[in-house]
């Protein structure tokens, strides 16, 4: 009889297990099973490693393995032996297997659900997390194959593994025994062991971009000896940059006229060239020049590659033998170019990978940072912008020049810059890793055309969110075409809806470039707005009156503006701001200002107007100042110029915020009256001086606003972000029997596709999770229907079924208010002279409810954004205006709040021309409990709730419909990985 450890592999290679992560510092690595082919790197890397690191994994000394121990390390079946590996260049780095064991600690099979795992990592690559790596992923591949619980025994002075074991944040038990420390964990993830994830996550992804934005060295491949083309440009901007660290040009084809008669001597015989003072050194316009960047003594920290793209696989090769850390890939003819350069791109990313490099590109613009400690312009603009606070990331090279030519416009400086072209490996939630705790950026800007891991996205945007504004503009967004080059996952959800999503995470988002940089520009030189009221003055009656009518189309509440006429002067316009300023009743600022003449004749003078504008606004540092000009040359560039760029400029202090975020209110039936806020604080803090405020000027009046109105809604995100809500506990949820249910359902249907629930069927799964629905009978006759109607009780409705027919009141398919039997068979004889056979309407007869508002409640699992809720009125007028307001589950009962009131009809729900208010806390419970369901039941890919009538005490779900399907992918609660390729 065969044991488990004797048997052969039982199951196909599990290549779903292979993966792409990243370390601690930054640096990539490839994890995967180890198979019997890895006998040599299994010894070779058991080599390597230090007598102390055998002696804490095997407790005792093991110099080297011998045959059978490399036969038993080789060979797993992947169920009860299973064995991964961290490789970097083909080579191990590090192992980690588990064998499955009963009480007794011996082999055993399933249904044992325990397993004994142990680690080896290489000295050299100790302390870089790949432990920490390897047990998330192990940890994973046991769940899949019915292991729940992980038991390890280490030795007291391996304090390092045992640290890895209990930083993991799994529950642990801990006990001590003949010298050895035995550690028990269950494997299920909890609320802290996600946390640590994602903690660690967010430093290795961070860092992984910092190693490409701050090089101490950088390689320039594919220099060409004349001036001009890609990466002579970028020589001279790195060079123009005033870049701190070291400078390479590389091309193979330089030659003799590079480096002379004697270093081509040196290069052919490897052997230096005699005689004092004969050898002749090798530049490019003063930049140490090479033929490879093999050839380059010191460390290379980033390469930036434009050579063609057939050349770029020996490059990286080369680059990846040399120890480069990053590349920059400027190349073009990757996945922009069709399917075959659609696999060249996918070739190059795994290459890199598998020397734990990073890839901007291919296809890029390049990077860009600010910082004096780095002064780095490895990208193709020519002129590097001046040092500010605002991260951009752009995967267009075409708008990111129009936007670095846009924020150079308008006197706005750069912390960073990344224009990643076709996304292949480093995309914005890389970005947005590092920025959220990079020290230099205030304010992120993105233009984005597709959204690779959307899930991950709202998630980092919302941590990011919390402390940063992110403005967001999305390409692409109406055609439905993903743009060549990006490999990204499909969504099926309208763009309406993704924007929504993006809004619930805190997402500034806009709909052009220029709304971006006018966004940006306020929310990196002024303070966030405490509330919506804003003071309005200038020296144009005309221009304040737009700008009033603009506030209030964008949900301001504006004050009566203020006429200074058209003789006002500097000085009156530092009065007239200083004391709206000091109003407690006013949140912002929009100051208009046109050409005027003095009474000596003299001119309009920006400068003088500039800094009469600062010394106002440096007065009361706590609320927002924004400029409108009309063919007031100079001033924009003059407010500017006000701005410290300098590292020691303070960031302006944002707008006081309630400590308490303002409760949901109905909305109004007036003009948009956003909730009532705490009015600022009477205490003024101590004013910097005034050279460091920036006062962002607009050529209009509805560019001011909606740059404002964007800071206003964010300010109000971020109050309410602060008490994010909780997702209810209802104590008459089933869980574990709606868990069964949905089991049952699904084997007994047997199709992978998945299946609609009968009505019987959906109705008791809806009701495990207390919502109800009120029964419907069939009616497939006059008796029939009349039979129904004695049971259920009059009054009733009669209906039809008909897909065509469905929820379409408006099109005479439904009855209501059939008071007695006579009534009823009219109805029904009406409804099948007009629409046709029985057996074609498919008529139901229901007890009448309460009369209310008919609404609309849905969820969705989108294979791209995950679960969906979302929330309408009933109706073709909602259907036709898109009226509908979505929300990620879960739902927290701030958000069900929120929900019911961000649609437009809205007030239909709260007494609009003295109707009665419906019951709208049962109507946000109903969401809670909806979103409850599919949160905890991924197999629930559909719910359809409609109509559902909210009246003013309670509500009634008159019909619904629930799809189940096998539970999609989770890649926001796996491991973590890189996105595969």
């Amino acid at each position: 009889m065969q044991t488990p450890s004797d048997q052969q592999d039982r199951h196909d290679y599990p290549s779903h297990w292979e993966a792409d992560v990243v370390l601690r510092d930054g640096g990539t690595a490839r994890i995967r099973p180890i198979t019997a082919e890895d006998a040599d790197r299994l010894v070779s890397f058991y080599e390597q490693v230090s007598d102390e690191s055998k002696y804490y994994r095997f407790f005792a000394p093991y110099p080297r393995l011998s045959a059978k121990d490399v036969h038993r390390f080789t060979h797993h079946d992947q169920v009860d032996r299973v064995g991964l590996a961290a490789t970097v260049g083909g080579e191990f780095i590090a192992t980690v297997r588990y064998d499955r064991i009963d009480e007794r600690g011996m082999a055993a099979s399933a249904p044992a659900d325990e397993a004994e795992v142990a680690f080896l990592v290489q000295d050299a690559h100790q302390g870089r997390g790949v432990a920490s790596t390897l047990l998330e992923h192990i940890a994973a591949v046991a769940r899949e194959r019915g292991i729940r619980r992980f038991a390890a025994e280490v030795l007291p002075a391996n304090t390092k593994m045992i640290k890895v074991f209990t930083d993991a944040g799994y529950q642990q038990k801990r006990s001590f025994e003949d010298g050895v420390v035995r550690l028990e964990f269950d494997l299920e993830p909890t609320d802290r062991s996600l946390a640590v994830q994602r903690a660690r996550e967010q430093r290795a992804e961070g860092r992984s971009v910092q190693r490409l934005l701050t090089p101490g060295s950088v390689a320039v491949i594919g220099v060409g000896r004349a001036p001009g083309g890609v990466g002579r440009s970028v020589l001279n901007n790195l060079q123009e940059s005033g870049y701190t660290g070291r400078l390479y040009a590389v091309n193979s084809a330089f030659g003799d006229s590079v480096f002379g008669e004697d270093a081509s001597r040196e290069d052919a015989s490897g052997e230096g060239a005699s005689g004092e003072g004969t050898q002749k050194r090798a530049d490019i316009d003063g930049v140490p020049a090479h033929r490879s960047v093999a050839d380059i003594e010191e460390p290379v920290d980033l390469a930036v590659i434009s050579v063609p793209a057939d050349r770029v696989p020996q490059v990286v090769a080369e680059c990846g033998e040399r120890g480069v850390r990053g590349l920059v890939v400027l190349s073009a003819g990757y996945g922009e170019s069709g399917v075959e350069g659609r696999e060249r791109q996918r070739e190059l990313v795994r290459q890199a990978r598998s020397y734990g490099m990073r890839i901007i590109g291919p296809n890029a613009f390049g990077v860009i940072n600010t910082s004096p400690e780095t002064r780095l312009n490895a990208s193709l603009a020519p002129q590097s912008p001046a040092r500010g606070r605002i991260g951009l990331f752009t995967q267009s090279g075409a708008i990111g020049i129009a936007l670095l030519s846009g924020l150079h416009r308008r006197g706005a400086g750069l912390s960073t810059f990344v224009g990643s072209g076709n996304r292949a490996d480093v995309s914005g939630n890389d970005l947005l890793q590092y920025w959220f705790e990079d020290p230099d950026t205030d304010v992120t800007l993105m233009y984005l055309e597709t959204i690779g891991n959307p899930r991950k996205f709202t998630r980092l945007a919302r941590r990011s969110a919390t402390t940063k504004p992110l403005v967001v503009v999305q390409g692409a967004r109406h055609s439905g075409i993903t743009p060549t080059g990006h490999a990204v996952q499909a969504t099926r959800l309208p763009h309406a809806t993704v924007s929504a999503l993006l809004r619930q995470a805190g997402v500034i988002r806009v709909d052009t470039v220029t709304e971006m940089v006018d966004a940006g520009l306020l929310l990196a030189g002024q303070p966030l707005p405490s509330g919506p009221r804003v003071a309005i003055l200038g020296n144009s009656e005309s221009l304040g009156l737009l700008t009033y009518d603009a506030c209030v189309a964008d949900g301001l509440r504006p004050q009566r503006p203020r006429d200074l006429t058209t003789g006002a002067t500097p000085a009156d316009f530092r009065t007239a701001l200083a004391e709206a300023l000091s109003d407690d009743g006013c949140d912002a600022v929009i100051v208009n200002a046109i050409p005027w003449v003095g009474e000596d004749g003299a001119t309009t003078d920006p400068e003088t107007l500039a800094t009469e504008l600062r010394a106002a606004a440096a007065g009361c540092p706590a609320k927002p100042v924004a400029v409108v000009h009309v063919e007031l040359g100079g001033l924009a560039e003059a407010l500017a110029a006000a701005t410290s760029t300098g590292p020691d400029a303070p960031t302006p202090p944002t707008g006081r915020e309630p400590e308490t975020p303002p409760s949901v209110e109905p909305p109004s039936t007036e003009a948009p009256q956003p909730p009532a806020v705490e009015p600022p604080s009477t205490q003024t803090p101590e004013p910097p001086p005034s050279d460091q405020y920036r006062i962002p000027a607009y050529p209009a009046a509805e560019r001011a606003v909606r740059a404002l109105s964007e800071a206003v809604k964010y300010a109000q995100w971020r109050r309410e972000a602060a008490e994010p809500g909780r997702v209810h506990e209802y104590d008459d949820i089933d869980e574990n029997g709606a868990a069964g249910r949905i089991e049952e359902l699904l084997a007994a249907d047997g199709d992978p596709r998945g299946l609609t629930l009968a009505p019987a069927d959906a109705h008791e799964l809806l009701a495990r999770y207390g919502i109800p629905v009120r029964q419907a009978l069939a009616a497939p006759d006059p008796d029939a229907a009349a039979e129904a109607a004695r049971t259920l009780g009059y009054p009733v409705a009669l209906k039809t079924t008909a897909p065509h027919l469905r929820h379409r009141a408006d099109l005479g398919g439904v009855r209501l208010d059939l008071a007695d039997e006579e009534q009823l068979r009219r109805a029904y004889q009406e409804l099948t002279d007009a629409f046709g056979k029985p057996a074609e309407l498919r008529p139901v007869v229901q007890g009448m409810v309460p009369r209310g508002v008919d609404t609309v409640v849905r969820a969705v699992i989108d294979p791209a954004a995950g679960a969906v809720l979302s929330f309408g009125l009933a109706g073709a007028a909602s259907e036709l205006l898109g009226d509908t307001a979505h929300r990620l589950v879960p739902v927290t009962d701030r958000e069900a709040g929120s929900l019911v009131r961000s649609i437009r009809t809205a007030p239909l729900l709260f007494g609009w021309r003295g109707s009665a208010p419906v019951d709208t806390p049962a109507l946000e419970e109903l969401l809670q409990r909806v979103s409850r369901l599919v949160d905890d039941h991924p197999e629930v890919v559909g719910v359809s709730l409609e109509p559902v009538v909210v009246a003013q005490r309670g509500l009634s779900v008159l019909d619904a419909s629930v799809r189940l399907a096998p539970p999609p992918a989770r890649d926001d609660l796996g491991p973590r990985t890189l996105p595969g390729y």
